[in-house]
């Protein structure tokens, strides 16, 4: 039997392909909300980060989120996200 390809997506922070169960999906909704997706199953248009702060604060510096969704994101929403993914760190 051939082995079972395992999905791979680029991490927005840090550029490296890793597993996409291994990373978070950070998802734009039909009706422009944008927040973490942990079950990676909401609808709507995704990009991916590591687990870790670092790897926001990149993606966040860089602007990549805004260039993956064509929108501007609001600093609030920037807030909000970086509360979630650091409880999620805390668990």
């Amino acid at each position: 039997m051939k082995p079972k390809k395992m999905p791979m997506r680029m991490c927005l922070g840090c550029n490296e392909m890793k597993l996409k169960k291994d990373l978070i999906r950070v998802v734009r909704s039909p009706e422009g909300e944008i927040s973490l997706d942990f079950t990676g199953k909401k609808s709507g248009r995704g990009a991916y980060i590591c687990r870790s702060s670092e790897c926001f604060e990149k993606a966040r510096k860089a602007r990549r989120f805004e260039k993956s969704f064509s929108c501007r994101i609001d600093d609030s929403v920037y807030a909000g996200m970086e509360n979630e993914l650091e409880k999620e760190e805390n668990v």
